[in-house]
């Protein structure tokens, strides 16, 4: 439904939303494109790889890592840039989204969406920043604290940014419960009580879905992505608390007008 034809009370066709769908995915295609040009244009003239790599330069003791196939390095940078586009064309992609649907949603939706969508982009990034200048560098001087003269460590360049990218998605993945509760508190699936009665399964859940996702069997890792997430999971359930006696603030009041209204 478009912006003119919504505030006539008129609906779109549906061939009609078929069409605007097909413009909005082709503006979201064009967006990638063009970040990806521009991204790959700036990683072919910067050492984008040099800045990856920084967080660990300490824990090398002087080696570099190390590349075994002739394209290696281009198939990095197209990774890179592919990263850097996807970031880079998020908020054209976000606003075609949101312009196709918002015109369905109901005022208070509308107000509800926003805020998550923000506060579920600003977790994923802190994740992210907390999975490479955090734990990875941590992670990588508790590995290379193992002294043994029997090894030599040789780390490529295609596993450290498999290992880079990986850790960091699921950082930002899991960084995403708060949003995950306070939306479903919003919608009235879940209670603050609920989520305060089920705080010790969800110690245990938590602990064992960080030890799956961190690599490895060192419990410090596991402890460096455990204490954030369980963190911002005791904080989600005070601010379900806020949203929950909102709700039925508003629930009380929409109850008194209709009492009102029907006397």
């Amino acid at each position: 439904m478009s912006t003119e034809q919504e505030s006539e009370g008129t609906e779109m066709p549906f061939l009609d939303h078929l069409e605007e769908l097909r413009w909005r995915i082709v503006k979201m295609l064009l967006a990638l494109i063009v970040a990806f040009m521009v991204s790959m244009t700036v990683s072919m003239n910067v050492d984008v790889i040099w800045w990856i790599v920084h967080p660990i330069l300490p824990y090398l003791h002087g080696q570099k890592l190390i590349v075994t196939h002739p394209m290696e390095k281009f198939t990095i940078l197209l990774q890179i840039a592919g990263g850097l586009g996807v970031v880079m064309a998020s908020p054209v992609i976000a606003y075609q989204i949101w312009a196709f649907l918002a015109p369905a949603l109901m005022p208070k939706e509308r107000r509800v969406i926003i805020p998550v969508l923000v506060g579920a982009a600003f977790l994923f990034l802190v994740g992210v920043a907390t999975s490479v200048f955090v734990f990875v560098p941590i992670t990588m001087g508790l590995v290379e604290g193992i002294q043994t003269e029997a090894v030599q460590s040789l780390i490529s360049l295609s596993e450290y940014v498999s290992f880079l990218f990986s850790i960091s998605l699921a950082f930002g993945v899991m960084f995403e419960v708060p949003i995950l509760i306070l939306l479903l508190t919003a919608l009235g699936l879940v209670t603050p009580k609920l989520l305060a009665k089920y705080r010790r399964h969800a110690f245990v859940i938590g602990l064992i879905a960080c030890e799956i996702i961190t690599p490895g069997d060192l419990i410090i890792s596991t402890l460096i992505l455990f204490v954030p997430v369980y963190g911002l999971y005791e904080l989600s359930i005070l601010l379900s608390w806020m949203i929950f006696r909102r709700r039925l603030k508003n629930e009380r009041a929409a109850e008194e007008n209709a009492a009102g209204a029907s006397a």
